[in-house]
């Protein structure tokens, strides 16, 4: 956090920036600001913070924001949705091409000193299924381009079209159709009722075995159990996932032990530069407060309904 102040007084020059290290400095803060950006708020904070206009959320999602109780208080809601996407989709290449080069068969190699060939396979060709087309979709989407790959990508509003070679939707005629042509599916869209749990044994078995499922979103799309049974009896290739269900993925959990498994801990968006993207929305925004305008990855207005 310390790093996301020092990127948002770069860019207000002009405006008074604080950072709350303590709950303490938190509560003194709070009732003279006109916008804070966090983690979360804590609700009891809201009738003392007369002059708050804006809560700007680090995070993308905001289901464990107080979002009614800020819109009560006429406060908007914004969120971070988009400053990961560059760092999820590079992560989401690379394990593909990993599991394209079998390198991860080459790592296990070295570690055990083996000079020893293997066979690996071309990343050209493929079919990449992208589900859903939003900020981390389409970055996907844009990097894909130049890999002479076909690309299909499911979203909820398919007669908008997309970036992909093919775009269907997210029903259960469309999801199959899709995975039954996939050599690679990657899961890149929000975690909802419509979602959670979509990628289960009866579309794990609609890939095709030489397949590869990459979860680049949230553990809860993916039906864990069914998911350890198709790696273990060779129902698909492989798997790649940032997010796991559950997460953290407890030590002695299965997952682990199996080499068709690649596993990092939730830190496709993690780099050093999602600070100063986070920092330009807020900067935005506080110029969009002062001229009235719209607010950018606003998820609540004082107004909205939602």
């Amino acid at each position: 956090m310390a790093s996301y102040a020092d990127a948002l007084r770069d860019r207000l020059p002009d405006r008074t920036v604080a950072l709350a290290r303590t709950p303490a400095e938190e509560r003194e803060l709070v009732p003279d600001a006109r916008v804070v950006t966090g983690i979360t708020l804590d609700a009891d904070l809201l009738d003392r913070a007369d002059r708050l206009e804006l809560f700007a959320c680090t995070f993308a999602g905001t289901d464990h924001v107080p979002t009614d109780a800020l819109r009560e208080h006429g406060v908007a809601v914004t969120n971070a949705g988009g400053i990961h996407a560059p760092g999820i989709a590079e992560q989401t290449i690379a394990n593909m091409l990993v599991f394209a080069r079998n390198l991860h068969e080459g790592f296990r190699r070295k570690a055990n000193g083996e000079w020893r060939h293997f066979q690996s396979r071309e990343f050209t060709d493929s079919t990449v299924t992208v589900v859903g087309l939003g900020s981390i979709g389409q970055a996907v989407v844009q990097r894909l381009d130049g890999f002479e790959v076909e690309t299909i990508g499911i979203r909820y509003t398919p007669e908008k079209g997309g970036p992909t070679d093919t775009v269907l939707g997210f029903d259960d005629e469309d999801v199959h159709a899709a995975f039954a042509r996939s050599d690679y599916v990657v899961l890149a869209c929000p975690l909802n009722e419509m979602t959670r749990g979509m990628v289960g044994a009866a579309e794990l078995a609609t890939l095709p075995p030489e397949a590869v499922v990459v979860n680049a979103a949230r553990g809860g799309l993916v039906d864990t159990d069914a998911l350890v049974s198709a790696l273990q009896t060779e129902g698909i290739r492989g798997a790649a996932l940032d997010v796991t269900d559950p997460e953290p993925l407890p030590s002695d959990h299965v997952l682990w032990d199996l080499e068709n498994c690649l596993i990092t801990p939730h830190t496709g968006g993690h780099t050093p530069k999602h600070w100063d993207r986070l920092a330009d929305i807020v900067a935005t925004n506080v110029a969009a407060l002062d001229e009235g305008e719209e607010l950018e990855n606003a998820v609540v207005t004082p107004d909205s309904d939602n």
